[in-house]
């Protein structure tokens, strides 16, 4: 049997062993072209990465950032430098959750057999999805950007703004390994998308990327310490608007690197192994 007609339940474990790294780079590639044109024949596709930040952003800011700009000694302009720093941190984990309803709807149309039945890298299959979501939140980052300016942010570190959206997109690519796992162990699209609801609604609003956990009860405070985007929120805002910077910066790169060391050998896993 050649190779291009192997399927999924009898092709060789050890395949991606033997595929050099020019190889995966090239099938990851041409994975990641094949989800551009789907997106350029599909516009309506990106309709979330370009409507939710300007929906969020004047909704936070036109309808809390009076009162919590004036906790934060300040007014609605105290409040958007506070919160559009935080909202680059939501953007990262809001639109991660793509990548896994993207997976299980392959999954279901039978586009994901025909990949595993073709002479290429498993790990292809997932990088090239990553990447493209990758790409979907620094095109809603730049939409926010946009946006934010003509509310009143005042860009005063550029360098800072750029460290910020990698240190983002470095978080983000961590935690699309949860929900590309999510996709392959949940049945539908739906059920990824349910899923991700309770994940990402009390990690976003039990951190600090809307508002200082001062004012919250002691327990709460205690979550939002120990929240990654908590850290990563306070990270992008000492880096484009000035203050403390090391500690959030490590703590989100250490969270980074664990969530990554320990789900992607588990989407890999499950994804070689579904059947």
């Amino acid at each position: 049997m050649s190779a291009a007609t192997v399927t999924p339940e009898t092709r060789p474990a050890g395949d991606d062993a033997r595929i050099p790294l020019r190889g995966h780079l090239r099938h990851t590639g041409a994975l990641v072209r094949r989800n551009l044109l789907w997106i350029r024949q599909d516009p309506e596709s990106m309709a979330d990465a370009l409507l939710m930040p300007v929906i969020f952003t004047l909704l936070f800011v036109f309808v809390f950032g009076g009162s919590i700009g004036q906790a934060l000694g300040g007014g609605q302009d105290r409040y958007v430098q506070y919160v559009i720093p935080g909202m680059i941190a939501m953007m990262s984990m809001t639109l991660s959750q793509g990548v896994g309803t993207g997976f299980s709807q392959d999954f279901n149309s039978g586009v994901m057999d025909r990949f595993r039945s073709l002479p290429i890298g498993r790990g292809s299959v997932l990088f090239a999805k990553i990447s493209v979501e990758l790409l979907r939140m620094l095109f809603a980052t730049a939409v926010l950007m946009v946006v934010s300016v003509l509310v009143g942010f005042e860009i005063n570190h550029w360098a800072g703004l750029f460290a910020a959206v990698a240190l983002s997109t470095v978080f983000a690519s961590s935690i699309m390994w949860v929900f590309l796992t999510l996709g392959v162990v949940m049945k539908s699209a739906q059920s990824v998308q349910a899923m991700g609801f309770l994940v990402l609604f009390p990690l976003q609003f039990g951190s600090s990327i809307f508002a200082p956990p001062t004012s919250m009860p002691g327990w709460l405070q205690t979550f939002t310490d120990y929240n990654p985007l908590s850290t990563l929120a306070d990270a992008a805002r000492g880096l484009m608007v000035g203050g403390p910077v090391a500690h959030d910066l490590w703590v989100t790169l250490g969270w980074s690197a664990l969530i990554t060391a320990v789900m992607a050998p588990v989407a890999i896993h499950k994804f070689r192994t579904k059947t």
